[in-house]
């Protein structure tokens, strides 16, 4: 089967690993340059927030255990994070503010049951084009040689709340 579209350069990115697993690997995509078009309107993206770290420090197996109830993490215990870095996909729409470096309170009690083993789901890692293609429009991706991250534009979660506020009360000015 054959398939031919015109499509903006732009919708390419992030598609040919998309359309790789529909065909579950046997499907060929070829692109040619076809010309400049009038701007046909805005391609969808990703529809759920992001978790955000809002602590710089090392990661630990209880802080994402916490975090993990809820969403998809990017992450691994022991690893460095800053605040502001994108460490996970939130279940809901809107992005939510997590500690993944959040050690479990010690005690010198016992108390049975409290002591469950944490199970962690192994986290997703990223290509440079699945991080281009995944991240939303406040959000960059950080290429270093040891890495490839993705965080907020703005690192402060302070910061960001006052700017989602003003979007917000924009919005309702419009209206």
């Amino acid at each position: 089967m054959r398939l031919e579209f015109k499509i903006p350069a732009r919708g390419l990115i992030g598609f040919r690993n998309q359309f790789l697993t529909d065909t579950k690997g046997n499907g060929v995509m070829n692109h040619v340059y076809a010309g400049y078009d009038y701007y046909k309107g805005p391609i969808p993206g990703r529809t759920r927030g992001s978790l955000v770290a809002f602590e710089n420090g090392e990661t630990c197996a209880y802080g994402i255990g916490n975090c993990q109830e809820r969403g998809i993490m990017y992450i691994v215990p022991g690893q460095n994070v800053y605040q502001g870095e994108v460490i996970g996909e939130n279940s809901r729409e809107d992005d939510m503010d997590v500690n993944p470096c959040k050690k479990k309170h010690v005690s010198n009690m016992r108390a049975s049951g409290s002591d469950d083993a944490i199970r962690l789901i192994p986290p997703i890692f990223f290509s440079l084009e699945q991080a281009l293609e995944h991240i939303n429009d406040d959000e960059l991706v950080e290429v270093t040689p040891k890495n490839i991250r993705m965080r907020k534009r703005v690192l402060d979660r302070v910061e960001r709340g006052r700017m989602r506020g003003r979007a917000k009360n924009a919005a309702v000015a419009d209206k």
